[in-house]
């Protein structure tokens, strides 16, 4: 092998025990596989079993995944740069030894997140490279760049980034946290499109939008996204997402979604509760659920008068 690896030789060892079998740059591809064979290696010798004639070989990288900047370019994201570094995640305390070179940079983490196969090589999901990614960016338009991408183009719900953020402890930081509440605003948008599109797709009866209630003369029942006065059906999204520092906040805005749910109910009016994601994976279902909602409002009894208001 090193004869083969000479400076004018056929081959190049691209990472400590990975041989590149030409002596031209790697492709895009060779430098993924390369990574995750030298993130991946046993401690223990031996040879793998060969495949056969009818079994082409199919590398397995055993507790190893791209994450970061990498695996948000194998997952499609425009703003993510071309693979030119690779950071590959491992368990710890394992392969103490193992040292970030080259192009290859090794994370250990006490959590390795369930892979998703891109191209044949093990990714991590959308909300953890995400994590990973904005954890070695220090611009907060490169920051907010990949969280705005990640939800307009339908990646994942900014409730996910958000809780992986946490658990990585970078809420702490203003640059990220000014990039979060973009992130949020934008989420709600796209989820509020959503809604009026399953309305009009689905052919559910026009509900007046945004609105208040109140009991007539009355305190104030909370805000609503959509309501259907004759029908006595309400809907509201949960928009809500985890803050690193503000669980406390997050229980008490739960507890006033409860509360306003039961009060809405005793009242005789129907909420249903929609999320993001339920909208993004299964708007006709979502669609069904409000049908449905409609439908039983013939055989229940009359719904308190309220005053609905502009929101």
């Amino acid at each position: 092998m090193n004869e083969q690896c000479r400076p004018d030789g056929p081959w190049q060892q691209f990472l400590p025990g990975v041989v590149l079998l030409h002596s031209g740059p790697p492709t895009g591809e060779e430098r993924l596989h390369a990574v995750l064979l030298y993130a991946a290696r046993e401690r223990t010798a031996g040879v793998p079993v060969q495949p056969g004639a009818e079994e082409p070989h199919r590398p397995v990288y055993a507790e190893t995944v791209l994450t970061g900047m990498a695996a948000l370019t194998l997952h499609g994201f425009t703003a993510a740069p071309e693979l030119a570094s690779l950071t590959a995640r491992r368990p710890g305390p394992r392969m103490r030894r193992l040292r970030s070179t080259g192009c290859a940079r090794i994370v250990r983490t006490a959590s390795l997140p369930t892979p998703q196969q891109v191209k044949g090589v093990p990714v991590a999901p959308v909300p953890r490279a995400l994590a990973d990614a904005v954890a070695e960016l220090s611009d907060a338009n490169a920051v907010r760049g990949l969280l705005t991408e990640a939800v307009r183009g339908g990646h994942c719900e900014p409730a996910a980034v958000v809780r992986e953020l946490n658990n990585a402890k970078l809420l702490s930081r203003p640059h990220v946290v000014d990039a979060v509440d973009s992130l949020l605003a934008e989420g709600r948008a796209i989820a509020e499109e959503r809604l009026y599109r399953m309305v009009s797709e689905y052919g559910l009866p026009d509900p007046v939008w945004n609105v208040d209630l109140r009991l007539p003369g009355g305190p104030h029942l909370g805000g609503l996204d959509a309501y259907w006065p004759e029908q006595a059906v309400a809907v509201e999204l949960d928009t809500r997402a985890p803050r690193q520092g503000h669980r406390q906040d997050d229980d008490a805005l739960w507890s006033e979604y409860a509360r306003k749910r039961e009060h809405l109910e005793r009242l005789g009016i129907t909420v249903v509760h929609i999320t993001p994601k339920k909208l993004r994976e299964g708007i006709e279902q979502q669609a069904a659920v409000v049908r449905t909602a409609l439908m039983a409002a013939a055989d229940r009894d009359p719904a308190a008068y309220v005053v609905v208001l502009p929101r």
